[in-house]
């Protein structure tokens, strides 16, 4: 059985926001020992409680010196290999925009693809005329006649 999607946003309740900050800690904490463990890499993790919490100190993985080390090498890397591929809000936000917009764009193309293969057909069938074709669809269709004959053309040429 899934889980419910969570709606991310502020929880407003004192006691369910520490609660879930607690849970969702311990399997960060999980996590990072896991890709450690299976992948054989050095990591480590450093998360501080909500600022009103009485515990100032933040919760370190997988121990203090452990987490200086491996600090200490990531600082010692020059900047350009530090910076490469770290990624913060806003440029994570922009590479998704970026991916949304190609996947847009290629279901657009497809989308007219099959618009212009579908009035090719309807055409061929006799249930539409040409007459009924505004520019974009005759446009659509010498394109992919144009296509198909290329095709047609390079199979006929063989390999």
């Amino acid at each position: 059985m899934g889980r419910k999607k969570v709606k991310l946003a502020w929880i407003t309740n004192d006691a369910t926001r520490r609660v879930t900050f607690e849970k969702r800690k311990k399997g960060l904490v999980k996590k990072v020992s896991e890709l450690a463990t299976l992948c054989g890499v050095e990591a480590c993790l450093v998360v501080y409680g909500p600022q009103d919490a009485a515990e100032a100190e933040p919760e370190v993985w997988p121990s203090p010196a452990g987490t200086a080390r491996v600090a200490t090498r990531f600082n010692s890397m020059p900047e350009m290999y530090r910076w490469r591929k770290m990624t913060d809000q806003e440029d994570f936000l922009r590479q998704r925009v970026a991916k949304l917009q190609d996947q847009l764009r290629r279901q657009d193309r497809e989308s007219r693809e099959l618009e212009v293969s579908l009035f090719a057909h309807e055409i061929m069938a006799g249930g539409r005329s040409l007459d009924d074709a505004d520019l974009n669809d005759a446009m659509g269709l010498v394109q992919m006649i144009d296509m198909k004959l290329k095709l047609v053309q390079n199979r006929i040429a063989g390999p």
